[in-house]
């Protein structure tokens, strides 16, 4: 058999790690700060307890990186959301299949309105999202219909079921991009409880998911952690970092990116298990900067407006904006009982952009072209 990160993960041990982590002192929170470039160790420190009082130079280490790497542009896109059909039962989704919500999927002349809809609000950059449904929405239908999406913007990337490394090869020839895949949380146990039917239960064959798609040659993979699922956001914040330096090292030819959802109101929602307030976000999301310096990192509309215009010119550089949670949100303003979870940042792509902007920071919806090497689809 292949080997994967399911491997690498079967080394850790998480109660140990958690141990690690709240032992930090400040004198290895210092030496964290001051170091050129962090080891294991350096992170686990700034995740921890005693980085707290540090958040000031800790976010001006992270502000200096981050302008240094990525200067001052940030990148915005936007979810489609294509379905809310979705064959898992998840505690905390609003797409679980044991909620009582109205389903849909869109047709090609639906998706057609939704794309004119998200042109007009100025995106080229779109991320597809469907609930996980083999079956309906499947490669069926991505084969039917990202020949029709793909030649509008100029890079696509998808949110769906983790898929075989054959089926992520053959969406790259549809134009595929990027995907994004969160393992919601890598501890064992708190995944059993909160996936209780469906394929998502597997939860080794979605551990092993991002090292199909760099094998299949995905340009950018995205990770993440449901923040609040397990008792300890911190040590599931460091198997991610684990995860993330695992994929850099073996499959250097992709790109990567992290993002940092907590859980956010929905149909059947559920109470956090550890609760993360917004001063240990900023904590964890400078963390990652000094961690990973060149990596893409990203925050949604689940956040707050306040919050997210004060973090995104410390360590940001990729937004949603203007995100709609539900199959036809756009064009046809369905209700949002369709919805996937509740957006926090209610504001229009533009009212966001012009936050960007005051901030000093230049906003772009365009990075890409073919000239600059992408065979044209």
């Amino acid at each position: 058999m292949t080997e994967d990160f399911s491997q690498r993960w079967q080394t850790f041990d998480w109660d140990d790690i958690t141990l690690r982590i709240n032992g930090k002192t400040a004198h290895d929170v210092e030496r964290a700060l001051n170091a050129e470039k962090l080891t294991r160790d350096d992170f686990m420190a700034l995740i921890s307890p005693a980085a707290a009082p540090y958040l000031e130079p800790l976010a001006q280490r992270a502000q200096q990186l981050t302008r240094q790497r990525f200067g001052n542009v940030v990148s915005f896109y936007v979810p489609l959301y294509l379905s809310n059909l979705c064959a898992n039962d998840c505690t905390y989704c609003g797409f679980s299949m044991s909620n009582r919500i109205k389903r849909k999927t869109l047709d090609a002349d639906e998706i057609a309105r939704e794309c004119r809809a998200i042109k007009a609000l100025g995106f080229e950059h779109l991320l597809l999202v469907t609930g996980e449904h083999q079956t309906k929405v499947g490669m069926d239908y991505f084969r039917r219909h990202l020949p029709q999406i793909r030649p509008q913007f100029s890079s696509l990337m998808m949110e769906v079921q983790p898929m075989s490394q054959e089926e992520y090869a053959e969406l790259k020839t549809l134009g595929l991009d990027g995907v994004l895949v969160y393992q919601e949380t890598y501890h064992p146990a708190a995944y059993q409880q909160h996936h209780l039917r469906g394929q998502k239960q597997d939860f080794h064959w979605r551990l092993a998911t991002p090292d199909r798609l760099a094998r299949a040659g995905i340009d950018k993979i995205g990770l993440g952690a449901l923040i609040g699922l397990s008792n300890s956001w911190r040590t599931d914040c460091y198997l991610l970092a684990e995860h993330l330096a695992y994929l850099q090292q073996t499959y250097w030819q992709s790109r990567y990116s992290i993002s940092f959802p907590r859980l956010r109101p929905c149909a059947g929602g559920i109470e956090p298990a550890s609760l993360m307030d917004e001063a240990q976000l900023v904590q964890l999301i400078c963390a990652f900067r000094l961690f990973a310096p060149d990596v893409e990192l990203s925050l949604s509309t689940r956040e707050s407006p306040h919050f997210r215009d004060h973090v995104i010119p410390l360590a940001i550089n990729s937004v949603s904006a203007g995100s709609k949670t539900q199959p036809g949100g756009y064009a046809d303003d369905v209700p949002p009982e369709l919805e996937q979870f509740e957006p926090h940042d209610g504001r229009t792509p533009q009212q966001v952009a012009q936050a960007v902007d005051k901030a000093g920071l230049q906003p772009v919806w365009k990075d890409w072209d073919s000239y600059l090497g992408r065979a044209p689809q």
